[in-house]
């Protein structure tokens, strides 16, 4: 029997489906236990994360206030506010009338969409069968050294996150790192050194 896929309400079928990935890794997992992690995801950081409602209510009327809109207006959400913060969704779900619940599971389902603070500048480094034949597990070390984060994690500038893909398709170029959707053809350490140099 197949499982309810959480689009069905919302119509939408289009967006390439992987595998809940909820990003808890992203949070020290050594920090104090007893703090509540529940999926409102409240975060109180020393830094302003807040989306501004007025240019997401923007979003939704580009998208005619439709339900079945919820994944593209919540892809444009991502895009420039690199993650979905709780009062954006709150504002979809009362603009859509989607329960708050049903965008919840839509967010957490697609790899694509992170309920976390996320760097404006994102590093994946493939970790796939070809490109760990080809050095990646040295790559990434290298790229954990150079920017003082582990795989899943952001810094606290919000300035980069660093990831582990699984095989984009570019065997051929590995071991494989892509920087903000631009391949990088050089992986030596000087290199990574000073095209990270490059971002602001």
């Amino acid at each position: 029997m197949n499982k309810e896929h959480p689009l069905e309400e919302v119509g939408v079928s289009e967006l390439i489906r992987g595998k809940k990935e909820v990003r808890i890794e992203a949070m020290d997992m050594d920090m104090d236990m007893d703090m509540d992690m529940d999926m409102d995801m409240d975060m109180d950081m020393d830094m302003d994360m807040d989306m501004d409602m007025e240019r997401v209510d923007q979003i939704i009327d580009k998208h005619k206030c439709e339900a079945s809109s919820l994944v593209q207006v919540l892809l444009a959400i991502q895009t420039e506010n690199h993650w979905l913060p709780k009062e954006a969704l709150e504002r979809v779900a009362e603009r859509l009338q989607v329960p708050l619940t049903r965008i919840q599971q839509v967010a957490t389902f697609y790899k694509a969409f992170s309920l976390v603070p996320k760097g404006r500048h994102t590093i994946n480094v493939c970790t796939g069968t070809a490109c760990y034949a080809r050095g990646a597990s040295r790559v990434l070390e290298m790229m954990q050294d150079l920017t003082g984060l582990k795989s899943g994690e952001t810094d606290l500038d919000l300035k980069f996150s660093l990831e582990k893909v699984s095989c984009p398709g570019c065997c051929a170029l590995g071991p494989y790192v892509e920087i903000d959707g631009e391949t990088q053809e050089l992986t030596t350490p000087a290199a990574m050194a000073d095209v990270l140099k490059k971002f602001e």
